[in-house]
């Protein structure tokens, strides 16, 4: 069964963005972009919100036009554009690059996407991983930890109402100072 792969970047003190929206205290350099391209190359397809696509569809389809954007930006641009897409959005009425939209959430649909065959899924955006949460939907978690406090923002993971063990998979060190944390759901005995 493929599984809901939650993969977002985070600062220490837990916020995925600032109050603003900004983000640019991510530090994406050359070595944890391709650890992302070969992670995300191996999934079936990506889950985002309305804002998270129209982010990347606002830069995505042609980054690998720009040649300033060699190496793992350029290989990203082809992953993004063929890799199909579910955004869920109750106001977007048109989306292109291989993308479906869907209103809502619906857990039991959800199941019967992850029961198909292929790769794992990626989900990505804050507010949508907060439903998929909300419904323990995810299965996995990539979380890249920035060596940064940015001291207020959106939190990647709002209060739960009860606690959610998992299992720790792996962990690296990436030059930049990132440190990913990569859990699952615990072993079943």
């Amino acid at each position: 069964m493929r599984k809901i792969v939650l993969m977002m970047s985070v600062s220490l003190d837990g916020y995925f963005e600032r109050p603003d929206r900004r983000i640019d205290w991510h530090l994406v350099d050359e070595e944890l972009h391709q650890y992302m391209n070969d992670v995300l190359r191996r999934m079936s397809g990506f889950l985002g919100g309305r804002v998270t696509h129209e982010l990347m569809a606002a830069y995505w389809p042609t980054a690998d036009a720009d040649p300033a954007n060699a190496g793992p930006v350029a290989e990203f641009a082809g992953i993004w554009r063929s890799m199909p897409k579910i955004v869920f959005s109750r106001t977007l009425e048109h989306a292109d690059w291989n993308t479906e939209i869907r209103r809502e959430v619906v857990p039991a649909e959800i199941e019967q996407l992850k029961a198909q065959p292929g790769g794992d899924l990626a989900l990505g955006g804050a507010d949508l991983a907060a439903t998929f949460l909300e419904h323990d939907l995810v299965d996995e978690y990539h979380i890249l930890v920035h060596p940064v406090l940015i001291g207020r923002g959106k939190p990647l993971f709002p209060a739960a109402e009860a606690d959610r063990p998992l299992r720790l998979m792996e962990t690296r060190t990436f030059g930049n100072g990132v440190v990913l944390l990569h859990y699952g759901r615990p072993a079943v005995s």
